[in-house]
């Protein structure tokens, strides 16, 4: 995206003030999804979401990761009113989403999930935004001016009058978040907003989601990519099975795992034998190799007592060593111990 719109003037801005402990934008307390299967199915009931409670201060960006079929994306859904909690109190801007307050949540939220879905593509984008402009009953004075505004935040003022079936993935993801805006949000659930696309364009949307927070909306995230969830997130929680397994900042969540050590190893050849036999072997919390730069980083996650250098010194040398030691754990590395350890 351009640089010269870093400093313009926003079309909305939600002043973000001072954030004290009591300025939340969401509470969530002991909030459960239960969903009922067919009787004739056969298949059991799945409680999608166990008891989780966390709060979101305003302006803040707060992480929702989790593997697939977590509860991410139906804890989303019950936070912008698209589903009805089972049991637990959700309260958004002040009000219940189970106390009729459906109306007025829904103006005041949007979201934005990954994905082809959401657009109308043998329309314009100018026309997109049209109709969801009116959809949101935004005053028709100033449709024409906020929509040109959206299409510049968006970088897609060149595109505003070519049909969206002829933009690429990545332009039509930063459609949905200018889709996702007309309504000026205070709040904003990003579901999974980066999937997919090219890293250059995953870039542009992270610096957008930054703007957006900076300008005083609440953003919720969730995402697979635990670089861009430890970039953007404020406080994260991570849920597995449906229940919270860690939340907090990201010193808070390396608490967590203040009882083991990881240790990172960097060769020039694949050490893709040596990994098998440790697996085989021994009984790590974690162990993983990655192909970064033409190298290869393997991370091994182990108990603080154990002594293992040495070990992985011989086993490692034949691969090309490059570098290891100890390291400081990266989300990553928490994610795949609170999962890991949830999972087992």
């Amino acid at each position: 995206m351009s640089d010269n719109r870093t400093h313009r003037k926003w079309p909305f801005s939600h002043s973000r003030g001072s954030i004290e402990e009591g300025d939340h934008s969401i509470v969530v307390e002991n909030l459960s999804k239960m969903f009922k299967s067919y009787r004739k199915s056969g298949m059991p009931d799945k409680l999608a979401v166990d008891n989780i409670s966390f709060s979101v201060k305003r302006g803040e960006i707060f992480g929702l990761l989790g593997p697939n079929g977590a509860g991410k994306t139906t804890t989303i859904r019950m936070l912008s009113t698209l589903l009805i909690p089972t049991s637990g109190r959700a309260v958004i801007l002040g009000m219940d989403v189970s106390g009729g307050n459906i109306k007025e949540i829904r103006k005041r939220v949007n979201l934005v999930s990954g994905g082809e879905r959401g657009l109308y593509y043998r329309l314009t984008g100018r026309q997109n935004l049209n109709f969801f402009s009116n959809l949101y009953d935004v005053d028709r004075n100033k449709q024409k001016e906020l929509i040109k505004e959206l299409l510049d935040i968006v970088d897609l003022k060149d595109f505003a009058d070519v049909k969206v079936e002829s933009y690429s993935r990545g332009m039509k993801q930063r459609m949905h978040i200018a889709r996702a805006l007309v309504n000026s949000p205070e709040i904003l659930y990003l579901d999974e907003p980066t999937i997919g696309l090219d890293p250059e364009i995953a870039r542009e949307i992270r610096s957008l989601i930054r703007k957006l927070a900076d300008s005083g909306t609440t953003i919720i995230l969730t995402t697979h990519y635990m670089q861009e969830a430890e970039e953007l997130c404020d406080r994260i929680m991570i849920v597995s099975k449906g229940k919270s397994v860690g939340y907090g900042t990201l010193e808070k969540l390396r608490e967590t795992v203040s009882d083991t050590n990881v240790v990172e190893i960097i060769t020039n050849n694949d050490p893709h034998d040596a990994v098998a036999k440790l697996s085989a072997e021994r009984d790590f919390i974690h162990i993983n190799t990655e192909r970064i730069s033409g190298r290869y980083c393997t991370r091994i996650q182990t108990k603080d007592n154990e002594d293992i250098l040495s070990e992985l010194d011989a086993l490692f040398s034949r691969y090309g060593l490059r570098k290891m030691g100890y390291d400081e754990p990266t989300l990553e590395d928490i994610y795949l111990s609170l999962v890991g350890l949830n999972e087992s």
